[in-house]
């Protein structure tokens, strides 16, 4: 008899979102699909690409990201809502993780608003170009649908868009894609989109945004880089949150 392992893990992620405000743990989340611990995580980190506690505290966060803007909690009381009893802890996290403090996040949708309208406003793209094969990622971009508005494009340390990524782009439309000068390591590229007619909440808290990410690593070196070929598509069960603020990144780059 064969186990359809994404079909488990697609399970306990389910179980992870309906039960995220109780604790879990690595032993009980194995338990729940009767695994071995070791065994869990392994084929959980190959179907999402982070470890089970990772990615819980990465939804944890991003319901974080939710009662800041829809409700009226004191930041210690979020920090206590997602089950972190240091403040300071949960301050530090989330500012590394989404790019700015909690305080700021709150504040943040006029501002990211004026952002996407900037955007919407320009005119000169600019792209850059190398011809050094060994520290270019180049590729495309393109979608089953079609799309009106910006691509937001980066390479991350981790298979997780958190943190303002390492090298970053914006696209005005589908297609080519290039980060010259990248230094040797090794990258994971993650892309989302922002239709110019959504509504501030709808890019600040991006459950629905169509989204592109690369499972294995891009590995800048001594070989030349293959070109990167990927599709925007609808958010998968797997898919890790996006953490970063979306406006943070259409004003860096």
């Amino acid at each position: 008899m064969t186990y359809d392992h994404y079909d488990e893990m697609d399970a306990v992620i389910k179980y992870i979102k309906q039960y995220l405000e109780e604790p879990l743990s690595l032993e009980h989340l194995a338990r729940y699909v009767a695994y071995s611990p070791f065994h869990f995580a392994r084929i959980f980190k190959e179907r999402t690409g982070l470890s089970p506690m990772y990615y819980v505290s990465s939804l944890r966060l991003q319901r974080a990201k939710q009662l800041l803007l829809n409700t009226n909690l004191s930041v210690r009381d979020v920090s206590m809502e997602i089950g972190q009893q240091s403040l300071g802890t949960f301050t530090t996290r989330f500012k590394d993780r989404v790019g700015m403090s909690p305080a700021h996040f709150r504040d943040s949708q006029k501002q990211a608003n004026k952002h996407l309208t900037s955007l919407k406003n320009l005119n000169n793209w600019s792209e850059e170009t190398s011809l050094n094969e060994l520290t270019t990622v180049r590729g495309t971009v393109n979608a089953d649908a079609p799309l009106n508005g910006v691509i937001l494009m980066g390479l991350f340390p981790k298979p997780i868009p958190e943190g303002l990524p390492i090298y970053g782009t914006l696209l005005p439309h589908l297609g080519e894609f290039v980060f010259s000068d990248v230094k040797p390591g090794v990258y994971y590229l993650m892309g989302t989109s922002v239709e110019w007619e959504m509504k501030t909440t709808e890019f600040l808290l991006p459950y629905s945004t169509l989204r592109t990410r690369s499972k294995k690593p891009i590995i800048v070196g001594s070989t030349p880089i293959p070109q990167q070929n990927v599709t925007l598509y609808p958010p998968r069960m797997d898919d890790p949150p996006i953490l970063i603020s979306l406006p943070l990144l259409m004003n860096r780059f």
